[in-house]
């Protein structure tokens, strides 16, 4: 919760004194303007549609108000089944929404739970077999657990959509469609989000209920405490530019502390995170394709700063909510325009400042105008470092400056890094590169790379195979 109303406090709302005491105990006492324009008309039970920007207090928006409704309404917590359903999009936001429901709901009385996909069905079976106040899930598992007859949604009376117009979009429309019919009709219904695009604002209209509309600034806006910057770079020449800054030998603005790093796919992030680590520089990615253990273990190593580099692809636009992240560098911009809010979001968060670095490439040209359309972003464009066209041909210093930088993200030596060649390889050609030399035999020239399982009988291996030939026998 970061901007403050000026005179309103969170006892001007109307909310319970249980739900005001664990706000004392966070040191929270003035509501943000979302949260001072949803909580009345929530606490009504009206359905909502709520817009703002990252990082201005939505979770507690809608949790503060539903948590006094279902204490009003003293249900008994229902056999396989919850009071309140928040379904969120990616495994990172579900968690944290289920801490601020723990912690804001400390006083109340309630049960919450979280269920989410790269974890164990069976845990998520035992842990909901007696139900819940509140429960927090992405889509997919909690349709596994109700297909499995573990869970229903029978005894909803509150339903959240967070990142609605993620939620919305068709990578989760149609499990929303199998999921709403379930809920009974006369439930609440809220849906907040940062963005809201005209086809999927009409989309929302199936969802709602003679809703109010609250949105405290424009759609798709960027923060006003974000600077934002532009380099104009080639493709093949983003590497080189990420490393130089994340070394310190590229002087950007504001002072490197925590960096998150966009990429449009999951192998691209892969990708990043290799050869950053061949320039020695520590980094860890996120996506879909890791573990709910593996993307827990990035995002707790990237809060501590023992990892200062997290790479991920959008699911972490809508997931990460750390402080101290000073900068966000898009090295590939994102098709879809709204993200871009999403994803530069993640800094500038708690009442800090912010940097955002955009790498726009030739072929990303009609992205950078979809953003500059679609939201208020102004970049301020940087020119390429003096010496960045020698780097990259591999003729300039490829080391770190030798001057540590404070509060800099510095290449670091790895731990165990190898210090010789492996002793299979030593003395021996490159694997791919042709030999010319003598074998005697049956060597095929310009044969690198090829594997032969036995020696052919009267001649070797000949060195005109030169190159990775690896032999099985003799």
């Amino acid at each position: 919760m970061t901007t403050q109303t000026d005179q309103t406090t969170f006892n001007d709302l109307g909310l319970s004194q249980p739900v005001r005491q664990a706000l004392d105990l966070k040191g929270y006492s003035n509501p943000t303007p979302i949260q001072a324009q949803s909580i009345p008309h929530l606490l009504e039970g009206r359905d909502l549609l709520g817009i703002a920007q990252t990082g201005t207090g939505k979770t507690a928006a809608f949790m503060l108000p539903s948590i006094d409704n279902l204490r009003e309404a003293d249900n008994r917590t229902p056999f396989k089944s919850c009071r309140m359903l928040v379904l969120a999009p990616t495994r990172e936001l579900a968690g944290q929404i289920a801490d601020s429901a723990k912690d804001y709901g400390a006083m109340a009385g309630l049960k919450v739970q979280s269920i989410v996909g790269g974890t164990s069905v069976n845990k998520d079976r035992n842990k909901l077999h007696r139900g819940t106040d509140i429960l927090v899930a992405t889509p997919g598992r909690l349709l596994d657990l109700i297909d499995q007859k573990a869970f229903n949604l029978g005894s909803v009376e509150i339903l959240v959509l967070d990142e609605a117009d993620q939620m919305l979009d068709l990578g989760f429309i149609h499990a929303l469609r199998r999921i709403v019919p379930m809920l009974p009709d006369d439930r609440q219904t809220l849906l907040f989000s940062a963005t809201m695009p005209g086809s999927i604002k009409e989309l929302s209209k199936n969802y709602l209920t003679d809703p109010v509309h609250v949105s405290v600034t424009p759609a798709a806006t960027t923060a006003e405490r974000i600077e934002q910057y532009l380099l104009m770079v080639q493709q093949d020449e983003k590497q080189a530019l990420l490393q130089m800054i994340l070394q310190g030998r590229y002087d950007t603005p504001g002072e490197l502390e925590r960096v998150l790093v966009f990429a449009r796919t999951k192998h691209g992030c892969d990708r990043i995170v290799k050869k950053l680590a061949q320039a020695n520089i520590e980094a860890n990615a996120i996506h879909g394709n890791k573990s709910q253990p593996q993307r827990q273990r990035a995002l707790n190593d990237f809060k501590s700063a023992k990892v200062p580099v997290l790479v991920a692809t959008d699911v972490a636009a809508r997931g990460i909510d750390i402080p101290g992240v000073s900068h966000v560098i898009n090295y590939e911009l994102p098709n879809v325009p709204e993200q871009y809010v999403h994803r530069i979001g993640r800094t500038a968060r708690a009442g800090k400042d912010g940097i955002a670095i955009a790498f726009c490439a030739e072929d990303e040209r009609s992205y950078l105008k979809d953003i500059n359309k679609s939201t208020d972003a102004e970049f301020e464009r940087l020119p390429l470092p003096e010496n960045f066209r020698a780097v990259v041909e591999g003729v300039g210093p490829t080391k770190p400056a030798p001057k540590q930088q404070r509060g800099r993200v510095q290449a670091k030596p790895r731990a165990g890094a190898p210090k010789r060649k492996h002793p299979s390889r030593a003395g021996k050609p490159n694997r791919g590169q042709g030999g010319s030399g003598e074998g005697g035999g049956q060597g095929r020239p310009g044969g690198g790379g090829g594997r032969n399982r036995r020696r052919r009988s009267g001649g070797g291996n000949g060195g005109g195979g030169g190159g990775g030939n690896r032999n099985r026998q003799g």
